[in-house]
């Protein structure tokens, strides 16, 4: 199974500067939460966003062709600990099998992953930022079928009121 999962504002922002537009608490627990023990498969940015660098308890694989057809197995392990690296989506995907596997950015990833992804798993965030520098992918709402709905209000950890939606392609 292929499920994409990210948070995004109301006119389909994703982030700015490489960075997440809103910091919500609850999006970040369901996130671990649907991620973890699974695979991961994320572009060089989105992976070089991340605070830590690879994920915790998750297979962590990184889309990059320059990467992997420039640096040696040993170089990506010094530098980029805890991830495979693969040229494209496609080659990525063939060495996951049967492992259900979650798209987590950039746009780009996201574009090449609609076509093939069975889920949806969005944070739709209410608000609109001032600064966006990347966009959700626009998609046809009616080739998803909205299986999970959960509404939050905005509070002292979530700056923002928010829906979680989950979605299966019909």
């Amino acid at each position: 199974m292929i499920s994409i999962i990210c948070a995004l504002a109301e006119n389909r922002a994703i982030g700015y500067n490489n960075d997440l537009l809103y910091h919500l608490r609850e999006d970040l627990k369901r996130f671990k939460a649907l991620t973890t023990g699974h695979t991961i498969i994320m572009g060089r940015n989105t992976y070089d966003s991340l605070p830590k660098g690879a994920l915790p308890n998750r297979r962590n694989i990184v889309l990059s062709s320059s990467i992997y057809n420039n640096w040696s197995a040993e170089r990506i392990s010094e530098e980029m600990p805890g991830t495979e690296v693969f040229p494209s989506l496609e080659a990525a995907l063939q060495a996951c099998s049967d492992e259900e596997v979650f798209i987590i950015g950039g746009a780009r990833v996201y574009q090449s992953a609609f076509p093939l992804a069975d889920r949806l798993c969005l944070t739709h965030v209410h608000a609109t930022p001032e600064k966006a520098d990347v966009f959700f992918p626009a998609f046809d709402d009616s080739e998803w079928e909205c299986v999970f709905r959960e509404d939050h209000e905005a509070d002292e950890r979530n700056e923002q009121p928010f829906t979680f939606a989950d979605y299966i392609r019909k």
